[in-house]
């Protein structure tokens, strides 16, 4: 296993990093249906989101820390998938990166 962590700055209140994120996973479930067998979210408390997928046939476990400046997404990556850790690092800086500047 490869362990990738993100981190990604917000000015945005835990509540409604909580909504993008939540919303972010739908719009995920529907874009990406054909690569992701699997997507799996739950809030273990008000700031930490735990995530089981299952991507191109390889399981993936992580969670999201909400912190009142960032936020902290890490991924624990099995070898094949750390092989693509540069553009999974890429893909969560452009998409949630996106998502947590966007205007509400």
């Amino acid at each position: 296993m490869k362990q990738l962590e993100v981190r990604l700055p917000h000015g945005l209140d835990a509540a409604e990093v909580r909504r993008r994120l939540d919303h972010g996973l739908e719009r995920a479930r529907t874009e990406f249906g054909d690569k992701v067998t699997a997507l799996d979210a739950a809030w273990e408390t008000d700031e930490r989101l735990k995530l089981d997928l299952t991507v191109m046939g390889m399981s993936i476990a992580g969670d999201i820390d909400v912190l009142p400046a960032e936020l902290v997404v890490r991924l624990d990556l099995p070898m094949m998938a750390g092989l693509f850790a540069g553009r999974i690092r890429s893909g969560i800086e452009e998409r949630l990166g996106g998502m947590l500047q966007a205007p509400a």
